[in-house]
């Protein structure tokens, strides 16, 4: 994943990116998940959005080696 940290403020969004190695790897897919959906949500594309205050997780892993990555997202105020 391209971070391991960010922050953005309540209503923000910002899309991660997940690099799947090696390069020569067939299968390329991801799924996204947030630790904590109240806090933040992500779609199938990387994208975050910050829905309140709190700090969550969002989590990338690969459909065929499970292989995962973090990054933790801060959410503030406006």
């Amino acid at each position: 994943m391209n971070k391991t940290t960010t922050s953005l403020v309540v209503g923000a969004e910002e899309t991660l990116i997940a690099t799947v190695s090696p390069a020569t790897a067939t299968d390329k897919t991801v799924t996204w998940k947030s630790s904590d959906i109240t806090i933040a949500t992500v779609d199938t594309a990387g994208k975050v959005s910050a829905v309140k205050e709190g700090t969550a997780d969002i989590t990338v892993t690969t459909t065929t080696a499970s292989k995962t990555a973090k990054c933790t997202l801060t959410v503030t105020a406006v």
